[in-house]
């Protein structure tokens, strides 16, 4: 019965191919928007996730504002403190570097967004003043050059995309660059890594100009912004010492409890969390195109029936049922919802090899979440289809020959 109907719905849809595409339209697009952001969002979740695992344990990371947020018995991730100004001052950082269980300390503080060289300029960079052992908790490489090593020297230190934007070039070290009006020696340029926004100094590393803090200092007239200070404990093998010295630190610096320490576990929780929220905002948002697609298939699915009345009395006239009849417009329906689920699938698979291939985005393709697609097509064509098939069953033969 089933592969009858299957039969006579893919004939049907073959003599009108064109209008049976644009009807799939709004399926292919919303499968292929959930399932290519669900991509991005695994693949940056990775991303993260491994510069985080790089850290090791034994590093713990202060961020201004409270992060978690109790409810209850429950935390839950405060979005709201990713907007907020930073509070961390560079009194925080001199007070951490005295504690006795901490060994290092590397601060983040953004300066400004642009620098410029003798012929272009760019404005997409993160100008970010830190210390001279940033690499070395960071287990950052260097691809030409090296770090600078003084905290009064004006040296800069590169990404890979601020070296070709600059000068053209990957490794132009000793040459010059301006920030603010004041010029810096390229003392080194940065290994290409993955991450951004969401990494660990929300900072994408390939964009970012890195100087010493005071340097930073001088061109913002010591006003801070630091986005968050790494501290490395003497203690590899057990952390907890260094995040109660720190916390109390803190707290008597601020008066408050506006920060956030996190242990690498928390930070990989925190980060996320993040994508998660991200991810699963802008997937809903996609996925509406599958309503939108589900009335698209409604409406055809009514003109069909309308234009088909005369077929639906011979058939009926012939012997047909009602539950033939109804079954035939639902298998129509499901064909032409889970063909434009497939072909969804297809358009994201191939926009994920084009983001590898012509960006420097990784996304991953999440399986679970294909499979799902696949029977969110099923279920819309099956609510969808429905009531088209309810009006062609219930449909008087003697009518439906005379074409009413």
């Amino acid at each position: 019965m089933f592969s009858g109907n299957y039969k006579m719905a893919a004939t049907y849809l073959r003599q009108t191919k064109w209008r049976s595409l644009l009807t799939m339209l709004g399926i292919i697009v919303g499968v292929a928007s959930v399932i290519t952001v669900v991509s991005l969002g695994e693949g940056l979740k990775h991303q993260v996730v491994g510069q985080i695992n790089s850290l090791g344990s034994d590093v713990v990371t202060v961020r201004s504002g409270k992060l978690v947020h109790q409810n209850g018995n429950q935390q839950g991730l405060n979005l709201l403190a990713f907007l907020s100004a930073s509070t961390l001052t560079t009194k925080d950082v001199t007070s951490l570097g005295k504690l006795s269980s901490v060994s290092q300390v590397v601060p983040f503080d953004f300066v400004t967004n642009s620098a410029s060289s003798t012929d272009t300029e760019v404005d997409n960079a993160y100008v970010i003043g830190t210390t001279p052992n940033m690499p070395q908790v960071l287990h950052q490489k260097m691809s030409y050059g090296s770090f600078f090593d003084g905290d009064s020297d004006n040296f800069a230190v590169i990404g890979t995309n601020v070296a070709h934007g600059l000068f053209g070039e990957f490794n132009p070290v000793g040459q010059s660059l301006q920030i603010r009006g004041q010029s810096f020696i390229v003392h080194g340029v940065l290994s290409p890594t993955n991450g951004g926004l969401l990494s660990i100094a929300q900072t994408d590393y390939n964009n970012a100009i890195f100087i010493p803090t005071t340097a930073a200092q001088g061109l913002t007239g010591d006003h801070t912004n630091i986005l968050q200070i790494l501290l490395k404990s003497k203690n590899s093998s057990d952390v907890s010492q260094a995040i109660a010295d720190a916390q109390a630190d803190l707290a008597s610096n601020h008066g408050n409890d506006d920060f956030t320490v996190l242990k690498q576990d928390q930070l990989l929780d925190l980060a996320g969390g993040v994508v998660n929220s991200i991810t699963g905002f802008i997937s809903g948002i996609a996925a509406v195109s599958l309503l939108v697609g589900g009335i698209g298939i409604m409406d055809i699915m009514l003109v069909s029936v309308s234009e088909r009345t005369r077929e639906i009395g011979v058939r009926k006239a012939l012997g047909a049922t009602n539950r033939q009849i109804l079954n035939q417009f639902l298998v129509e329906g499901l064909v032409l919802t889970i063909s434009g689920g497939v072909l969804g699938i297809l358009v994201a698979l191939l926009a994920n090899v084009a983001l590898r291939l012509y960006t420097n985005w990784q996304p991953v393709v999440n399986w679970p979440i294909i499979l799902l697609a696949v029977g969110v097509s099923i279920l819309v064509g099956v609510i969808f289809s429905t009531a088209p098939a309810i009006k062609a069953a219930r449909k008087n033969p003697i009518d439906a020959l005379r074409g009413n």
